[in-house]
């Protein structure tokens, strides 16, 4: 990913090959999470709706990312440049596509529009043609005279040109979607809080439904955008040092930079894939298996599974759909 490069610098033989090791485990743990979202969407029919087709394209992109991270630099000149855009590409894809779930989300529960289907090449284009201009100026920008390797990563971004370029490309696009994310959800988690409010003073019932669980499922929705700040706040701090004091690493900062960025892939397939619709596709397998079987799977979880229906967007968008 772009951030071990740029982490590599002046640090020792042993530091580095620490953040080999930190950079090869969490970069595994998120190729897992995301392709555990890829499988599940790829075998259960019931989930191919457009919302979770959304959270499918980000567990690709998550994938993607995580696998040209892990296999490194296998040789110089063509393969060199390819492990480091191709990482920079996807990277960038993933966190433009929480901003069309972000928007989705948005013109469906605050607007009331019905049309998100019909913007799914809009969706499209927008990422996967954001991420393709920012990687060209990228190589463009970058002076690739000076290339050289640092363990399994190919260093790209050795000049001053080559830092701004960095920030241009990459965190720039990432801040910003994380502050389209953050007012997006607000917006979003306060028109329903009003709507709750509303709909429970109105009620003349006797029954009232259990607020905790639509509670529960704003408040996960609050949690996307600090994902991204979570993945990213260290490597921004990381790049911002670099850029003031190029040549002096801090070594548990680069750490904390690695193993959060490359833990991203893990965090949104937990937080986005891993809804009550995954966990009840789940658990409906899980029934047909042999008793056997089944007397090791906990009677909580599976009853928990199928109980917890209000999470994800999958409350309003994928019943729509």
């Amino acid at each position: 990913m772009a951030t071990v490069k740029a982490v590599m610098g002046n640090l020792t033989v042993a530091e580095r090959q620490v953040l080999t090791a930190v950079n090869s485990g969490a970069s595994s743990l998120s190729l897992v999470g995301s392709g555990f979202i890829v499988l599940c969407y790829l075998l259960f029919k019931e989930l191919r709706k457009f919302s979770f087709k959304l959270v499918f394209y980000l567990a690709l992109s998550d994938m993607c990312c995580s696998f040209f991270s892990i296999i490194g630099d296998p040789s110089k000149g063509f393969f060199c440049y390819a492990q480091g855009y191709t990482t920079h590409f996807f990277c960038l894809a993933s966190f433009l596509w929480t901003t069309t779930i972000a928007f989705t989300l948005h013109r469906t529960v605050v607007r009331h529009k019905t049309d998100v289907e019909d913007l799914e090449p809009m969706f499209h284009l927008f990422v996967w043609g954001t991420s393709g201009v920012m990687t060209v100026i990228r190589s463009i920008a970058n002076n690739h005279e000076h290339i050289s390797r640092l363990g399994t990563w190919c260093w790209a971004q050795t000049g001053h040109a080559g830092k701004v370029t960095h920030f241009i490309t990459f965190y720039a696009p990432l801040w910003g979607a994380i502050l389209f994310n953050g007012v997006t959800y607000f917006q979003v988690i306060r028109m329903l809080n009003n709507a709750t409010r509303m709909a429970v003073g109105m009620s003349e019932r006797s029954y009232q439904p259990d607020p905790r669980s639509d509670k529960k499922a704003l408040n996960r929705w609050g949690y996307y955008p600090l994902i991204l700040i979570g993945s990213w706040f260290f490597g921004t701090i990381n790049r911002i040092h670099d850029f003031i004091e190029p040549g002096h690493k801090i070594f548990w900062l680069s750490v904390l930079d690695v193993v959060m960025a490359q833990l991203m892939g893990l965090f949104n397939s937990i937080a986005y894939g891993l809804n009550s619709s995954v966990r009840r596709a789940i658990y409906e397998r899980l029934d047909l298996l042999p008793e056997c079987f089944q007397r090791w799977i906990p009677k909580s979880s599976r009853s928990r599974g199928q109980q917890q229906d209000s999470e994800l967007v999958s409350l309003k968008i994928q019943d729509q759909q």
